[in-house]
C-alpha cells in the first residue's frame, strides 16, 4: 500500500482549495497517510483528513504523548535518546515518517527549518515530495536535490544562510546528488 507522509509548518493552519484538492487526490486513491500530532499543518490536515471521516491514518507521536489526534485514528510512538523536547527530538519522530513513506506532501512556508528538514529527508530517500511553497501559492513536485535547490532560492537569503548553518543542507543535498540518479517510484 502506499503511503504518504503529510507534514509542514506549523504557521501554517489553514488548507486552501488547492490544498484541500491535492489531499482529496490521496483521500480518493485509498493511500495510507503518515501525519505528525503538532499544531499548525499537521492539526489543519488532521482536522480535514477526521471531517472527511478518512480512515486510512497513522499519527506519530513521541514518548507515548500525542498532542494532537482528531480523528482518534492509530498511533505510532517513536523513541528519542533526548529527553529535551527540542528540534532534534521532535526529528526523531520526522525521520521514522520520511522512512516509512513512499512519497512526501509537504507545507512549507520557506521559513521553517523542520519542514525543510523532511524535504531532505524525503530526497534523500530517493522520494518525490510534492511541496506547496506558501510565499507564492505554487506548488513544487521534487524529485531531485537540484530541483530543491531551485526552491531555495526563491526563499529569504537570510533564511537559507540559516538553513545552511542549522541543516547542513548543501552538504546534504551534495550527498544525495552523490548518490546517482534518484529511484523515482
Amino acid at each position: 500500500m502506499t503511503k504518504v507522509f503529510l507534514g509542514g509548518s506549523r504557521k501554517l493552519n489553514h488548507l486552501n482549495r488547492a490544498i484541500r484538492e491535492r489531499t482529496d487526490n490521496i483521500v480518493v486513491k485509498g493511500y495510507e497517510v503518515l501525519i505528525g500530532d503538532a499544531n499548525g499543518a499537521d492539526k489543519a490536515m488532521q482536522k480535514y483528513l477526521a471531517d472527511k471521516r478518512y480512515k486510512n491514518v497513522i499519527v506519530f507521536c513521541m514518548s507515548g504523548t500525542c498532542r494532537n489526534n482528531l480523528g482518534n485514528w492509530q498511533t505510532k510512538t517513536v523513541a528519542s535518546n533526548s529527553n529535551k523536547k527540542d528540534f532534534d527530538y521532535f526529528a526523531a519522530k520526522d525521520r521514522e515518517m520520511s522512512e516509512q513513506a513512499d512519497y512526501g506532501f509537504m507545507l512549507w512556508d520557506g521559513r521553517s527549518k523542520g519542514t525543510l528538514n523532511n524535504i531532505i529527508n524525503l530526497l534523500q530517500g530517493n522520494k518525490y515530495v510534492l511541496v506547496y511553497f506558501s510565499p507564492s501559492k505554487t506548488f513544487f513536485t521534487l524529485k531531485s536535490p537540484s530541483e530543491l535547490e531551485n526552491l531555495l532560492q526563491k526563499c529569504d537569503p537570510m533564511s537559507v544562510r540559516r538553513f545552511n548553518h542549522t541543516l547542513r543542507v548543501t552538504e546534504r543535498l551534495m550527498d544525495a546528488n552523490a548518490q546517482g540518479q534518484l529511484k523515482l517510484a
